[in-house]
């Protein structure tokens, strides 16, 4: 197979495909992550992609391919930094594998915005479609008929059955068939990744993608996938990448491990380009590294608050936000800056730098897209710069009755109706996960240079 080509015309030709699902848990996570082992296992370079805001499965992503997994979301990054993201990301790969996110057509409110079907349109993508077949002979192509007539700009190309029942059941479905049948996946009670509150457990917890490689080995028409992909045109390209600044001009600190690990690559791409040096290191296990500023990223600091509390780090962030070092944290980040952290009967001392208390709920306290714009209060994000993004969390947090904040909502929850990024002196927190803007990346990178002057 060819690998990506870009020609003078801004057009790019790479091989590509969707993997879409009929709905969440019919089983695209597991033929997605499988098709990218098995393509790896090939020899293939394979980039890999999901659509919509998850962390969590684009970890199993990176594990299975050595490249890390970008997240391609038209609501947070807008459609052509999609098309741009997805060209510069594939660079030097064989073939592109994008996961869908819910079913094909599922987008925000209702409407088809940010949906899989959404994102293989920018691409000029084919899909194939991913059907739970439990239960289901004929109706099986109603369902497949229906979703290819429902918008005929999206190309169907093929479609794999999951949970087949038996030799039978495969040629009941067979005698109907008006799409290609790429992949047969028999029942087994062993193709899952197990979860837990915020979904599947990440990828250093769970070795079971890399596994299902062998699966769609042995039940699918790799060569036939691998021709689908190829049969995708050339993506014409309009936004280049920005400039890369080659002087670091400060060091930013990324708390990595398994308490905070929810990060989209690409705001770590920009942090680079905007000139930082980037040192990751573990606030459980590492003491605080040599660094011009911070960037908490989300995760689960209440699976490991007992260890946050005793680590030597814990103190070390709080002097450093004293001394006026900026710092940046989102969701689990967030409550880790705050006094307290309670989680089951316990109650956990945190770093103390932000003026609220947190604790875990057994419901969800916010789930859902986030717009709004910072409205000041920290030197790093300039008023009126738009924030954008997803929150997804079980914790609540109680602010100070003077507590302030830094990014109006207008659309979200945050931390307290529509109000986010509680902050102290150049430290601020918020529930938002933030897809950054070459501004906003800009502007902490710059507070981080001020601060290695002082």
């Amino acid at each position: 197979m060819e690998r990506m080509v870009r020609d003078d015309t801004g057009e790019v030709t790479i091989p590509r495909v969707v993997i879409a699902g009929t709905w969440s848990g019919c089983g695209k996570t597991t033929v997605a992550s499988g098709l990218m082992a098995a393509f790896t296992g090939k020899g293939r370079i394979v980039q890999p992609f999901k659509v919509g805001p998850d962390f969590i499965d684009p970890t199993h992503h990176t594990l299975t391919c050595g490249r890390p997994s970008r997240n391609l979301d038209p609501f947070m990054m807008g459609e052509e930094q999609v098309i741009e993201t997805f060209a510069r990301a594939s660079a030097g790969s064989d073939i592109a594998v994008i996961e869908g996110v819910m079913g094909l057509y599922d987008g925000v409110d209702g409407t088809g915005c940010a949906s899989t079907a959404h994102v293989a349109r920018l691409l000029g993508a084919p899909v194939v479609l991913v059907i739970d077949a439990k239960g289901m002979s004929s109706t099986v192509h109603a369902l497949i008929n229906g979703i290819c007539a429902y918008d005929r700009t999206i190309k169907i190309a093929g479609v794999i059955f999951n949970r087949i029942g038996s030799p039978r059941h495969r040629q009941l479905i067979e005698k109907g068939l008006t799409v290609p049948a790429l992949g047969w996946i028999p029942k087994q009670q062993d193709l899952t990744i197990e979860s837990r509150h915020l979904g599947l457990s990440m990828a250093h917890e769970s070795d079971r993608a890399a596994s299902f490689g062998a699966i769609m080995q042995e039940h699918c028409a790799l060569d036939l996938v691998e021709s689908v992909a190829g049969s995708a045109g050339p993506l014409e390209v309009s936004r280049r990448p920005a400039p890369v600044d080659r002087q670091e001009k400060a060091t930013i600190g990324v708390a990595m491990d398994p308490a905070f690990c929810f990060y989209y690559q690409d705001n770590l791409d920009r942090l680079r380009s905007a000139g930082a040096g980037l040192v990751f290191f573990s606030p459980m296990t590492d003491p605080l590294p040599e660094v011009d500023g911070l960037y908490l990223g989300g995760g689960y600091p209440e699976l490991h608050a007992e260890a946050l509390e005793t680590a030597p780090c814990r103190d070390q962030v709080r002097s450093a936000a004293m001394a006026g070092m900026p710092i940046y944290a989102e969701c689990g980040g967030l409550t880790y800056l705050t006094e307290s952290l309670s989680a089951g009967d316990h109650t956990y001392r945190m770093a103390g730098v932000l003026p609220a208390t947190a604790a875990m709920t057994s419901r969800i306290q916010g789930l859902g897209y986030v717009q709004g714009t910072w409205q000041g209060g920290v030197g790093f994000a300039a008023p009126a710069t738009p924030v954008s993004g997803h929150e997804f969390h079980y914790s609540r947090l109680v602010p100070d009755p003077d507590g302030r904040f830094a990014i109006a909502l207008t659309r979200g929850k945050g931390i307290d109706q529509g109000k986010d990024g509680l902050f102290e002196g150049e430290t601020t927190g918020c529930y938002t996960h933030a897809y950054f803007s070459r501004t906003f990346a800009e502007g902490l990178v710059g507070a981080g240079a001020a601060y290695r002057r002082l």
